[in-house]
């Protein structure tokens, strides 16, 4: 049974990840991570005629995979937990449309792959379900339209700016003798230090990373050793060195364990500016990369720090700065006896 222990954390005795899929677009198929991915399109629309429905249609099939790696029957699953970063989460809800399962849709910005990762083991772990769907998605293009200007329109960026992840992750969670164990949620807050630009993602988002470490550390007694790996989710080239900074004027040496998903999606040379960003930037690495990491026992305990900018085009141009939220999940293997 799930347990609260300190502020903001949630403990789980027995959730897995039975299985999970990543589909992706074609620059995350050229990059160093693409052989731990299910699905790679060499075509942004993904046979589609619009970005909306390219980025659903790469949900689909990381959610149709992810459920046959399973070895769960649709019929079986009671829940999924899902979202992204459009309007209304369209790609979510309409993926749950075509999915046909019961659905709670959630919205934390690139955060929403551990808070509804969270969410589905708190609901696995209560006995509330037996199995659920957890997942999200994101897309260079549906973002660019949403957030800043269409593609075709082809503003210039600034070198702190950030490439959006095009791609899905989904992963199927519930009680089992398979899979690694999602053994800690760290639920984290808002934190806004007043930054306005909505380029420099890194930046905002630090500060709330570091928030959520913290208290994940404050709360169960770990510290950055007891990892084999702590990844926040796109940070990129701007806010990780911030983030790492910052954790070791708290105490906390991240160096030997820590690195940032929107640095490990991306060759430098790929014209990513500070690196990937995104629903799909944590999604994609945690579903595919770690995944495939905790399987082969090439690591054993890693926590994923999933960040989030929670703007929008409305309170930019009013002025508003950006508040930013992490949530933090701790997936491990089973010991051995």
């Amino acid at each position: 049974m799930a347990t609260n222990i300190g502020r903001s954390t949630w403990q789980f005795d027995d959730v897995r990840i039975l299985a999970s899929a990543v589909a992706v677009g074609p620059k995350e198929g050229q990059g160093p991570l693409a052989n731990d991915f299910d699905i790679i399109h060499e075509d942004m629309y993904v046979g589609q005629d619009t970005w909306e429905k390219a980025e659903r249609k790469l949900f689909e099939e990381a959610l149709d995979t992810a459920i046959q790696k399973s070895g769960v029957s649709k019929d079986s699953i009671n829940l999924m937990i899902a979202g992204d970063l459009l309007n209304q989460i369209i790609s979510a809800s309409f993926t749950a449309r075509y999915a046909e399962i019961p659905y709670l849709g959630v919205y934390g910005a690139c955060s929403t792959s551990m808070e509804s990762l969270a969410l589905s083991a708190s609901l696995i772990d209560s006995g509330l379900a037996n199995y659920i769907v957890s997942g999200c998605s994101s897309h260079n293009a549906t973002a660019e339209k949403q957030y800043r200007y269409p593609t075709e329109y082809g503003g210039q960026k600034p070198p702190y700016a950030q490439w959006t992840v095009t791609g899905a992750g989904v992963a199927v969670v519930g009680k089992g003798l398979i899979g690694p164990k999602v053994t800690y949620a760290t639920i984290g807050k808002v934190v806004d230090l007043g930054l306005k630009d909505p380029f420099d993602m890194g930046s905002a988002m630090a500060p709330a990373a570091v928030d959520t470490i913290i208290q994940h550390f404050k709360d169960t007694g770990r510290q950055p050793d007891d990892y084999d790996l702590i990844v926040t989710g796109d940070l990129a080239g701007v806010g990780y060195p911030l983030a790492k900074e910052m954790l070791l004027e708290n105490g906390y040496d991240m160096s030997k364990v820590y690195n940032d998903c929107g640095l490990m999606m991306y060759y430098p040379d790929q014209g990513v500016f500070a690196g990937g960003s995104g629903c799909a930037s944590s999604a994609a690495v945690t579903y595919g990369h770690i995944m495939k990491l905790l399987k082969n026992k090439k690591i054993n305990k890693v926590l994923v720090v999933a960040t989030g900018a929670l703007l929008s085009p409305i309170t930019f141009q009013q002025g508003e700065s950006i508040p930013c939220i992490a949530h933090a999940v701790a997936i491990e293997n089973e010991k051995e006896e």
